[in-house]
């Protein structure tokens, strides 16, 4: 089943509470969480005290990114403060292996996110122990980036390596997905897309918009 996750980069960040209500109240029962360190990459969002902060507001699952350097420090600060689905990068972690072990122990899905120039084989000998990969279809840090067209050859090549070897690896898109490009990203292979500055601008018509047309995709 596809499925679309508002990005809280573009929520309103003094209104958290109203608009992740106003999500739930549409359909949507998954967040996506951006986490910036300003060192992995130039901008800066919050750590887990603002995911502890949103936890007790609603049931929807928070698929939380880390886009921080040495993401093992604090894997067991983002499973306190209540993530479900917890994402680190492969350009940040030493022993990658180690890093997915220490989520899953901790009873966390864990995913591994490709920064754009990033090629999936570097996932070869640990997709198998992966609940979800991300792509990253612009170069993370920032909302509001235009998509980069190589991403459709990397989601197509990384669901053909899934289906190859029979795994049940979710795969994730995020950065520039638009209503008006979401079809070829769900025709390359992506379950799960991450939208933010486009889903804000309108959110109940475009998200009605994304699950009209993630109608024609379910099997």
């Amino acid at each position: 089943m596809k499925k679309i996750l508002p990005s809280i980069l573009s929520a309103d960040f003094a209104n958290l509470e109203r608009d992740i209500k106003e999500l739930e109240s549409i359909g949507i029962d998954m967040f996506h969480i951006d986490v910036m360190d300003g060192n992995f990459v130039p901008n800066i969002s919050f750590g887990p005290m603002i995911i502890k902060q949103l936890r007790p507001l609603t049931n929807m699952v928070f698929d939380v990114h880390l886009m921080i350097e040495d993401p093992d420090r604090y894997v067991q600060n983002f499973k306190d403060a209540g993530a479900d689905i917890l994402t680190v990068h492969y350009e940040a972690c030493k022993h990658l292996h180690r890093t997915v072990s220490y989520i899953k122990s901790l009873g966390m899905k864990a995913g591994v996110s490709l920064n754009p120039a990033t090629n999936i084989d570097v996932l070869d000998y640990v997709l198998e122990d992966l609940d979800l990969v991300l792509i990253m279809s612009v170069n993370p840090g920032f909302g509001g980036q235009s998509f980069i067209p190589s991403a459709i050859d990397k989601i197509k090549n990384l669901k053909a390596k899934i289906r190859e070897r029979n795994l049940n690896v979710i795969v994730e898109v995020d950065g520039g997905v638009k209503t008006t490009n979401v079809k070829d990203v769900i025709e390359a292979g992506a379950d799960l897309i991450v939208s933010g500055s486009d889903v804000f601008a309108d959110k109940e018509n475009r998200i009605r918009a994304y699950k009209e047309i993630f109608k024609n995709y379910e099997k």
